[in-house]
């Protein structure tokens, strides 16, 4: 017995041995041969041809072959990882309109940069329309472009052709694109950086004080510009301070957390995720309290709610629902198996016991997830709030969260406010989304295995769901850093409250 044990933890530490050495070794640089490449892509693309429940949703076939033999011409010398997934297989899956078929970097890339912060455009920037107004400036010393100036253009390129070809290496849900403009604003610096790369000065033009459209250069945050001749991923990085250890009890409130406004008997739900934090029993405590105390108003923010697990949804959707309803019209499959493809993809032993087991092919030749599809969810019993619900939404709001909006929205009682949602009003794909690892480079795509039209759907014009109130960016709002859309729905409140 004490023999097994000591084997057990050799063979243990002889792993993380390995894991570190081929993360320290790991050089981000390495080219791959255009053979490779090929390979690559061409084995990606049989997969998505033949596992892909909508690879033609929004694309048609012969555009889509268009798409897949442009790309693969592309590929006419060795490249670098980073430069085949972001030249390469970032723009294909944009093609897809599936905002669940993205591309990532391998584990061993992602080790690699854990910890490391590179060279970059220092500017964060809110991107809605064809506006760009800076948040942040990562090189603090600059006294010019300071919170709030709209940007103009950057390197000679518009707002307007910079944000729509920004766009062409961003996935979506058909062309609910309002979640790339969440994406932009939230790390604009990361995607200009991959998509454009790295100058050691950049041209930005902006509007002044005055109103008039002003030039001016700025040096590229991280990097020295009179020493540095080329911008490698191995050139500049900057390690920043270790993060502070979270506590549980943080780690749970950044997923959900209860406010109570007891001036207006208001209740704020914010639930940022459908996976982990609790939430069976977070939902349960909550809505217990909401009506002991007799709360008659709730605004629930899942603004930031890029989905997760469909249940999690489902039950939020019955503690807040005055009807029945279904998680879907239409749930289905397009193989029963991920053979012979199954060593490509992580996971596929438990998905393929998934659809397997889970599906039963119809007479339409596709294997349907029945269970979405036929069980009727009644509002919860015990603890059902029917009172005032006022749901936040904006273009993060996709997956699992797209799901909820779609089944509360026109409900009595329920107003939904903010933006349109990222995720698709008609349907999305996923259920089971496993990745795609790539033999040669080791990239990775996700592949959802589902196709789900929403219940009760609205037509297929590729469009997010529409808030029943639009709220939109407020400039002064940006400047002065605070949450206007909350407060504005926090005004209708008091407004009904005074009887106005």
């Amino acid at each position: 017995m004490e023999t097994i044990k000591n084997i057990t933890v050799f063979l243990f530490v002889l792993l993380l041995y390995s894991c570190a050495s081929s993360n320290k070794n790991f050089n981000p640089n390495k080219k791959y041969s255009a053979q490779e490449l090929q390979q690559d892509f061409s084995l990606l693309r049989n997969i998505l041809e033949k596992k892909h429940p909508s690879l033609y949703w929004y694309t048609p076939k012969d555009s889509m072959d268009m798409y897949f033999d442009k790309y693969y011409s592309n590929i006419k010398d060795s490249m670098t990882e980073q430069q085949f997934g972001w030249k390469i297989v970032a723009p294909l899956t944009d093609k897809i309109h599936c905002g669940h078929t993205s591309f990532s970097r391998s584990k061993a890339y992602n080790n690699w940069a854990e910890g490391k912060k590179f060279p970059s455009f220092p500017l964060l920037l809110r991107c809605w329309n064809d506006t760009m107004a800076v948040t942040g400036n990562l090189n603090r010393k600059d006294s010019v472009l300071k919170r709030g100036t709209l940007i103009t253009s950057v390197n000679g390129i518009k707002n307007a052709e910079l944000i729509k070809t920004m766009f062409g290496y961003m996935t979506e849900d058909g062309y609910a694109s309002n979640v790339n403009y969440s994406r932009l604003s939230n790390s604009f610096p990361f995607y200009h950086r991959n998509i454009f790369g790295i100058s050691k000065t950049y041209a930005v033009t902006y509007i002044d004080k005055s109103g008039f459209e002003q030039r001016i250069n700025i040096p590229a945050y991280g990097l020295d510009a009179d020493t540095v001749k080329e911008v490698r991923d191995s050139t500049v990085t900057i390690r920043p301070p270790k993060p502070k250890k979270q506590t549980r009890q943080e780690r749970l409130q950044e997923i959900r957390s209860l406010a109570v406004d007891t001036s207006n008997n208001t209740a704020i739900v914010t639930i940022n995720s459908f996976s982990g934090g609790s939430l069976r029993k977070f939902y349960r405590q909550t809505f217990g309290y909401i009506k002991k105390t007799g709360i008659d108003n709730v605004v629930l923010d899942i603004r930031s709610n890029g989905g997760g697990r469909i249940r999690l949804s489902t039950l939020l959707t019955k503690y807040v629902s005055r009807v029945n309803f279904k998680v879907a019209d239409t749930s289905y499959a397009v193989v029963k198996s991920l053979r012979p493809y199954s060593k490509y993809i992580k996971g596929s032993f438990m998905d393929n016991l998934g659809l397997f087991f889970l599906t039963k092919k119809k007479n339409d030749g596709l294997y349907h997830f029945g269970h979405w599809e036929r069980k009727v969810n009644k509002p919860k019993t015990v603890n059902n709030y029917t009172g005032s619900l006022y749901v936040l939404i904006a273009g993060n709001t996709f997956s699992a969260a797209a799901l909820f909006t779609n089944v509360v929205k026109g409900q009595p009682g329920v107003v939904l406010l903010g933006e349109e949602t990222g995720g698709g009003w008609h349907g999305n794909n996923g259920i089971l989304i496993p990745d795609i690892v790539l033999p040669n480079t080791h990239i990775k795509v996700r592949l959802p295995l589902f196709r789900l039209v929403q219940y009760h759907h609205a037509p297929k014009d590729g469009r997010g769901i529409p808030p029943d109130i639009y709220i939109g960016t407020n400039y002064n709002a940006l400047v002065k850093s605070f949450d206007y859309k909350m407060k504005f729905v926090m005004d209708m409140i008091k407004a009904k409250k005074a009887g106005y």
